[in-house]
């Protein structure tokens, strides 16, 4: 199997752990790492392996698939250029700071013949594969996912540094036009909203709950999901579930089966397998691109109701 050259641009909190597993994965050599501070490439490097470029026509001579792990604003820039060189591309999420670009990107991908794939990590949790076995008809989703203050993404708010996530795996998960938005959000150690709650309804009648919040001491990531016959609910961080179902007058509980494994090696072993064969990943650009135009709404709208109250 042909091994592939892959390299990391934006070594920090989220592109450390990209390094680290590509560093294991078999057919693939960590090959080059970008990074604003070389010092700390240099580390990195020293402890799982690539050449610290000096520039990024220097980095993409050396890789064949790569991530960018940046700040979201940078995106568009590194992820059109590597993409333009024919390089195949994990762009973690946000894929963009505006839908016109992550639309671009996506075009991009599809002009080049190469993989661009979003890291909506969520959707490798085995938790998530275990509740869709069990899905039907979902009528009513409640999601909640809240941590401590992250200290980084302080360009971005709660909605897009966190609840993005989520708001692509609704997507996924109900796939119907929604009708209307209603959300709150109030910022509380940085400019943009820490905690947000928003309802969306969807045409098919369905209605999801969804609720973030980086102001906590505690970690929580779950989903529930009510439909016609029965009641879900999933940890993420647990990675465990169990399910309610109404079997003749009687209510049965059994536990949802759950492989458990890493999520993010899952993300990006499936990344180097399309990198491979050319198949379109779970998150492309365009799926990407449809969660982050929801959430530039939701943003929106959460700034105009806080002007409004100003």
């Amino acid at each position: 199997m042909k091994i592939i050259n892959v390299g990391v641009v934006g070594v920090g909190h989220i592109g450390v752990n990209h390094a680290r597993i590509y560093a294991q994965l078999p057919n693939c050599r960590l090959a080059a790492l970008l990074d604003s501070n070389h010092d700390h490439a240099q580390k990195i490097a020293h402890k799982y392996g690539g050449t610290v470029c000096s520039s990024l026509q220097e980095f993409t001579s050396l890789v064949d698939a790569a991530t960018v792990a940046t700040p979201t604003q940078s995106h568009y820039q590194i992820g059109s250029y590597l993409l333009e060189q024919g390089k195949h591309l994990l762009i973690e999420k946000p894929l963009a700071h505006t839908t016109q670009e992550a639309q671009e990107l996506a075009s991009m991908a599809t002009e080049h013949q190469v993989i661009l794939q979003v890291g909506h990590v969520e959707r490798f949790n085995p938790a998530l594969e275990a509740l869709e076995a069990e899905l039907k008809n979902p009528r009513f989703l409640e999601v909640t996912r809240i941590s401590p203050y992250p200290n980084r993404s302080s360009d971005i708010g709660v909605v897009l540094d966190l609840m993005i996530h989520d708001l692509e795996i609704v997507l996924h998960l109900v796939r119907s036009p929604i009708l209307s938005i209603d959300a709150v959000g109030i910022p509380v150690l940085s400019s943009g909203e820490d905690i947000a709650n928003v309802r969306l309804h969807f045409k098919n009648g369905c209605v999801a709950n969804l609720t973030a919040s980086r102001i906590s001491r505690d970690r929580l990531r779950k989903i529930r999901i009510f439909q016609q016959d029965a009641y879900l609910s999933l940890d993420y961080q647990k990675q465990s579930g169990y399910m309610l179902r109404l079997q003749g007058t009687k209510i049965s509980r059994h536990r949802v089966k759950v492989i458990k494994g890493e999520p993010l090696l899952r993300e990006l072993a499936s990344f180097l397998e399309c990198a491979r064969s050319g198949h379109q990943p779970r998150v492309s650009g365009y799926e990407a691109t449809a969660a982050l135009d929801l959430a530039l709404k939701i943003t929106s709208q959460i700034h105009r109701k806080n002007s409004s109250q100003d």
